[in-house]
Order: C-alpha cells, then structure tokens, then sequence
C-alpha cells in the first residue's frame, strides 16, 4: 500500500464496526496503484469461470477477526493454500451472494443465517480464468463450525488489523510458463498468506481505510 500510516492512525479514523464496514463497502473502489502489478484482467477470448468467496469477519470483543481456510494438500487446485472459503458459481445460484454462503456452508458448516452480508468487493481476476467475486460478511460469535475434512485441512482467524498494516504486503514475482507473475504476500504467525487471498485482503483493506 501506498499509505504510511500506521494501524494506530487508521483505527483513530475508522472503528471497525459493522455499520462502518457496510458503508466503506458502499462507496467506489479505489483505483489501482501504479505498483500493483499484482492485478490482472482477463483478455478477451478468455475462457471465464465465474465464482464468489465469503470474507468472513468476526466480531469478537470489541474487535474484528477474519477466518481463513487452509486447504488440503491432495487437492488438485490450489492445494495446501490459504483461501477464504467458496467455489464455481452454479447454475441454481441466484446471486453471487447466494454462491458464497452456499460454498461456505459445505466447507466449513458455518449456517447462512449466522452471517449478515455487508457488500462485495471489486471482482478478482486470475490467470488460470477464474473471475471471483469476494462477498464480505459480518458473524456475530457464538457459531459452530464443521469443516469438510475432504477440502479443509484448517480454520484459522487472524486480526482484521494486521492487514490494515501496510508493512504486511510483500510484493513479490515468479516466473511461470515463460511469463513473470507479480503477487502479493502477506505472513502471518508462521503462515503465508498469497495470491487471489492477499489480493482481495488488499482491496477490502484499501477500501476501508478510504476517508
């Protein structure tokens, strides 16, 4: 992030309430940053598969946590990552919203009825043809949760503040079938946070710390 303020100055400006998280939702994304090398979109003629994610932010205690999943490793896509929680749009699906609660649902067992949907961010491409629609929902605790242990090998949640943090964005490149991919990174306790997850966590974090 461009920003060089701290956490400390971002929550005097911007208490993490749910009111306040739904507003900043409400208003434009912001335009992208000459340094964000990371974002792509997806030429014409590509082959698009749509698809929604659930960011799930936890209220607990006066703070605001985000839940991740860590995917198996025997999967075939994206194995042993960390990601929100979502799949391929259906044909049943009426919304994008309906996409995300309903995957969540499957992966983690967390109910539909426990998460108020806020808003969405901005759709995120990616080279392999996934075009993901991230939707932002709010959990109030207590809630079970019952992940498919086929998919998820790990829940974890890590504060909403660390990534309001811009010392927590690595930008960092690779070189992948004769083209260089720019990505974002983000560490966390022993974890590595990258891709379309940091990705979407810079979008959502940029737009709440718009004044």
């Amino acid at each position: 992030m461009a920003s060089s303020r701290s956490t400390e100055d971002t929550l005097e400006l911007f208490r993490l309430t749910r009111e306040a998280v739904a507003a900043r939702l409400a208003g434009p994304a912001p335009l992208p940053e000459p340094d964000d090398l990371h974002t792509i979109a997806l030429g014409e003629g590509t082959r698009v598969t749509e698809a929604a994610v659930l960011v799930p932010l936890i209220h607990r205690a006066g703070r605001v946590q985000v839940l991740f999943t860590q995917r198996t490793a025997h999967l075939d896509d994206h194995a042993g990552q960390i990601s929100f929680p979502g799949g391929r749009v259906e044909g049943g699906d009426a919304s994008r919203e309906e996409t995300a609660l309903r995957e969540t649902q499957e992966e983690i067992g967390l109910a539909s009825a426990s998460i108020a949907v806020l808003g969405r961010l901005p759709d995120y491409e990616i080279p392999s043809g996934f075009r993901i629609t991230p939707v932002v929902g709010w959990i109030e605790p207590p809630f079970t949760l019952h992940p498919d242990p086929f998919e998820v090998a790990a829940v974890f949640e890590a504060p909403l503040e660390h990534f309001l943090d811009a010392a927590s964005y690595q930008r960092r490149q690779f070189r992948f079938r004769g083209r260089h991919r720019h990505y974002l990174a983000i560490p966390f306790e022993g974890r590595y946070i990258w891709g379309a997850t940091a990705g979407m966590l810079y979008n959502l974090c940029r737009m709440l710390r718009t004044r």
